[in-house]
């Protein structure tokens, strides 16, 4: 696992409000029973205590731009650190076109996904580890080698902060508290996070082969114990009936799927803003990080061994 320090980005979640419901969201959108915003003056904290990390500050949702303060947040940001430090999750939702200026006057990096196309394939992040595989000493080495705590980023939202983004959305949900924000939080190595690491990761399947649902369905794949848990915080998607309990195991799951890489998609979304920003490619795209591709292809020969050997994972 990586060290915060080394993180191209620590992302500060301000909402978990998004226009969207995807399937198997990584922040878990619609499962709150209400979104949070996160006021602008524990916003203002967060930023403050990222002054001496050297790389990006990011600016997440759930959709960034539903904040009521967004405005004031981004003059805040922009105050505090050069605008090739910071960067945009967003979907550009059509009705905040007056934030086009604002945004590129503060974002250098912006990251462009509205979800509007099919092929973008979720991860079953809901589908606990703990549940789907039986071999535990094979379940680490997989977190271990987790391409979300390898590529992405630390998290800041409204209980603290987090060695992982998702680690941060299953505690959002759960209540519970994170590392307290303050100047130098984010200098924390593995050995540090080793408690969010044991609770966290064996309820998330985002390290685990397994098999991948459309965004646009609309539907979760869920574990047992995690549809318990969901129950138990009154999630509104599962009051819905908008989920699905997984059952298809360990599985390598080879359908082709959209690159975020291509260009005229990025050009659609920008199109909306008149902005000419294409947003910057995901790390864990085998031609940005080859090293990982190889882990990815090792874990792959190895799930496709263990199953053909009847063994089990």
């Amino acid at each position: 696992m990586r060290s915060l320090p080394d993180m191209e980005t620590i992302q500060i979640e301000i909402t978990n409000a998004c226009i969207n419901q995807c399937s198997n969201c990584t922040r878990l959108c619609g499962h709150s029973s209400k979104p949070f915003f996160m006021p602008l003056d524990q916003i203002m904290q967060a930023i403050d205590s990222l002054e001496h990390f050297p790389n990006r500050i990011g600016i997440m949702g759930g959709e960034p731009l539903l904040h009521p303060d967004f405005a004031a947040i981004c003059d805040y940001l922009s105050s505090r650190r050069d605008r090739m430090r910071c960067g945009l999750w967003t979907t550009l939702p059509k009705g905040k076109e007056r934030y086009r200026e604002i945004i590129a006057n503060t974002f250098g990096c912006i990251f462009l996904n509205d979800h509007s196309k099919e092929g973008i394939m979720h991860t079953p992040l809901l589908v606990a580890s703990d549940e789907v595989v039986l071999d535990k000493s094979y379940m680490w080495y997989l977190i271990d080698k987790c391409w979300i705590q390898n590529t992405w980023s630390a998290s800041i939202n409204m209980h603290g902060g987090f060695f992982c983004e998702v680690a941060a959305a299953f505690a959002n949900l759960s209540g519970d508290k994170g590392w307290e924000i303050k100047d130098g939080w984010w200098e924390k190595y593995p050995k540090d996070y080793t408690e969010q690491i044991e609770k966290y990761c064996k309820m998330c399947g985002a390290a685990i082969p397994l098999w991948r649902r459309d965004s646009t369905d609309g539907r979760d794949d869920i574990s047992p114990k995690n549809l318990e848990f969901l129950q138990k915080v009154g999630s509104p998607k599962v009051k819905r009936g908008e989920y699905e309990i997984y059952d298809k195991g360990v599985v390598v799951d080879d359908r082709k799927m959209f690159s975020f890489a291509e260009i005229e998609y990025r050009h659609q979304i920008a199109a909306k803003y008149n902005l000419g920003m294409l947003g910057f490619v995901t790390p864990y795209l085998p031609e940005v990080n080859p090293e990982l591709d190889e882990v990815s292809a090792e874990i792959k020969r190895q799930v496709l061994e263990r199953t053909a050997n009847g063994d089990a994972c």
